[in-house]
């Protein structure tokens, strides 16, 4: 059986072609966006602010060690392309940042 990892992944995008209708309704749910609402979760979780330029989404991926941290990547991209699409939003080209939490060093401070 392979390895595991978990992936921390920041998918970030730009909004595109929004209606007015898109507008109002992503206006009405900032305050459910916001910076306080950032979780990284297997479902994500949609940040943005009432300038509607620009997104994210915050995921835990957990996939093959093989695998690498591009796929984490493109599997998180995946999740947010079909969760803009459920929410009927344009968008720009997605990109990722992946951070593989079971290789990453914490420098503990010494007492």
């Amino acid at each position: 059986m392979a390895t595991q990892h978990t992936y921390r992944v920041i998918v970030r995008g730009t909004w595109d072609g929004l209606t007015d209708d898109d507008r109002a309704r992503l206006l009405a749910e900032a305050d459910q966006h916001g910076l306080t609402q950032m979780r990284f979760t297997p479902e994500g979780s949609l940040t943005y602010d009432t300038t509607l330029k620009h997104f994210s989404y915050r995921y835990v991926v957990v996939s093959d060690a093989a695998d690498g941290e591009e796929m984490a990547g493109a599997l998180a991209e995946d999740r947010a392309e079909t969760a803009l699409k459920a929410l009927g939003c344009g968008h720009g080209e997605l990109r990722s940042t992946v951070t593989d939490m079971d290789t990453m060093k914490i420098n503990r401070k010494g007492r």
